[in-house]
């Protein structure tokens, strides 16, 4: 092993992050889809750098450019709180590959109701899987926590989506396609904080500015995962309310009604030119490590932090998720 070279941390961030731009190249970096096809053995490696970087050593002859695409490999495949290896689907650099087919599907076939049921709860199994994968690790949730926020959220997908679908039959064809949206944006203000809900039930982890650790606090926990709602219905929106109306417009021309069959697959390539910014650019809306005032936290948090720091600490600082 080598020493580090002078002056470089492999945890801090390569662009600024109090900035909405800053944070878009960030996420840009690690949501990149390509990191989805590097092999489990180089994601291992990738982790073992990053451990040595840490501990203030580097293997030999490694450049700052390796050291960098060995922290992106690993940001993308191993999650920021415990340090696991998170399973493929629920990587956010899965959320293209993965959001698009899903997406695409679930606006092609939407006329009728088994095509309905069947892509929400594909949809809302997927979602399931993302939510968890990108949770606060620091809040455990049992098996029957997860079972209940998935069957809540699938049931108030498939309720929003079928209902609207009915009540859509007479309406312009343009707002049944919205349908869809419509229950992907109901479901994830149910499925997240459901999945989520030991946050809100015992709180997150809260440190100062140097993170040390302050106390555990349910009113953060509830602002980072409103700010994940916003993000995740973010990511869906454009895809799921303007492709609608580029196929409107477009299956009125005499070429695409004779290409039918070509339809879903044109759906789900289009899809994906809107998540390939989206995904990046709905994670960069709030930052990663959120901030709140002392005097938002609960009482007693505030007070057994103010007894020991007293005007030290103006705000406080956890990982609000993905």
């Amino acid at each position: 092993m080598a020493a580090m070279p002078l002056g470089f941390d492999i945890d801090a961030p390569r662009w600024d992050q109090s900035t909405f731009m800053g944070r878009l190249r960030h996420f840009l970096n690690i949501t990149d889809p390509r990191t989805v096809l590097v092999p489990e053995q180089e994601l291992d490696r990738a982790q073992a750098v990053v451990a040595s970087c840490r501990a203030g050593m580097v293997p030999p002859g490694s450049s700052q450019e390796q050291l960098l695409y060995a922290k992106k490999l690993y940001d993308s495949a191993f999650h920021p709180d415990s340090g696991e290896k998170m399973n493929l689907i629920g990587r956010m650099s899965f959320q293209v590959p993965g959001g698009m087919a899903l997406t695409g599907c679930m606006l092609q076939f939407y006329r009728t109701v088994p095509a309905v049921v069947f892509w929400q709860w594909v949809n809302q199994s997927f979602n399931a899987i993302v939510n968890y994968t990108n949770r606060n690790a620091a809040s455990p949730i049992s098996l029957a926590q997860i079972g209940v926020a998935y069957v809540t959220a699938t049931t108030t997908a498939l309720a929003t989506a079928v209902g609207l679908n009915l009540y859509t039959k007479r309406a312009p064809p343009l707002l049944a396609r919205w349908v869809p949206f419509a229950a992907v944006a109901a479901a994830n203000c149910v499925n997240i904080p459901m999945m989520r809900q030991q946050e809100i039930i015992h709180g997150v982890s809260v440190t100062d500015e140097d993170n040390n650790e302050l106390g555990h606090s349910r009113r953060a926990a509830v602002k980072g995962i409103a700010q994940v709602v916003v993000s995740r219905i973010t990511m869906a929106a454009p895809g799921m309310i303007i492709l609608p109306i580029i196929m409107e417009r477009l299956e009125k021309f005499h070429f695409m009604q004779r290409i039918r069959v070509l339809h879903a697959p044109l759906q789900v390539l289009l899809c994906g030119g809107f998540l390939l910014f989206m995904v990046p650019a709905a994670c960069a809306l709030f930052p990663q490590r959120c901030s709140l005032a002392l005097a938002d936290l609960e009482p007693e948090l505030r007070e057994s932090i103010v007894a020991k720091h007293g005007d030290k600490v103006p705000y406080v600082y956890f990982n609000k998720g993905l």
